[in-house]
């Protein structure tokens, strides 16, 4: 019998033409803890996957199967609020905001995590610093360089079902994480599913990691191009040019979905 998903009161808004789940990070922690044996997705939105939620179909195709979806965007929230609907910046929810919120809870519930992604040679750097300020963390990693559709991914799926993890952490960057978890989710194991794109580079050292004073001023993006500006030029002078028929949908008047009593859709689980 599978293990009965804690109902919680979520506010589900459709912002550019996407649905969006107002909550904040402890309320996400509450929900994994709530949903452990149970396969979960829980997806998150910027600027930049709306831009490839409207440009692709597989991607609208990831994100119909989350079942929580975090806004982590102030740019978004800041949209949010001027359209009526009730969020602020603490509803924003990243990984570098609630990196250690997140192993505190994993090491003090026994969760088992398991992540995929960045190279590896990074991965035992990333996961010493984790353990170094989390020593009681259960945690396995394994490297996001290898052939989606080889022989390699069928290794890395029978390892994951090996080490029946209570989380997945998908980090191989935006749209090839969702892509993966979209494509494989029949074999993942009952978890939660989380991508989490450059999560561990910032654990190694080896990804420029923004202040967190960035983000609570909306100016995250900034000091990220101007670290990388031949990197991130397009994602953040060109792509948003595309969402402006979304805006002025959203200023005709389409507001807040209904809020619900909200769980997990209830899907297979291996």
């Amino acid at each position: 019998m599978k293990p009965t998903c804690r109902l919680l009161s979520v506010n589900r808004v459709s912002l550019m033409g996407t649905a969006l789940d107002v909550v904040t990070p402890a309320l996400v922690m509450d929900f994994i803890a709530g949903t452990r044996g149970r396969q979960t997705v829980i997806a998150n939105h910027n600027l930049h996957s709306v831009y490839l939620f409207h440009k692709h179909a597989e991607m609208r195709r990831f994100y119909a199967q989350a079942d929580l979806i975090e806004i982590d965007s102030v740019p978004l929230i800041m949209w949010g609020k001027l359209m009526g609907h009730e969020m602020t910046r603490a509803n924003r929810c990243t990984y570098l905001d609630f990196r250690d919120e997140f192993w505190e809870r994993a090491a003090a519930e026994g969760w088992r995590v398991f992540h995929i992604g960045g190279a590896p040679e990074h991965n035992e750097l990333s996961k010493q610093e984790i353990l170094r300020r989390h020593p009681g963390v259960n945690l396995e990693v394994r490297s996001g360089y290898f052939n989606v559709k080889g022989a390699d991914n069928e290794i890395l799926l029978a390892d994951i079902a090996a080490h029946d993890p209570d989380i997945l952490l998908v980090g191989m960057g935006m749209p090839r994480q969702e892509l993966w978890i979209l494509n494989n989710m029949d074999r993942l194991p009952g978890c939660a599913i989380l991508p989490v794109g450059a999560a561990f580079d910032y654990e190694a050292g080896v990804m420029y990691a923004p202040p967190r004073w960035a983000g609570q001023f909306g100016i995250e993006w900034l000091v990220r191009f101007l670290h990388e500006p031949r990197r991130l030029f397009s994602r953040y002078f060109i792509e948003p040019w595309s969402l402006i028929p979304c805006a002025l949908d959203d200023i005709r008047g389409r507001r807040r979905l209904p809020v619900n009593q909200y769980e997990s859709r209830p899907r297979h689980n291996p």
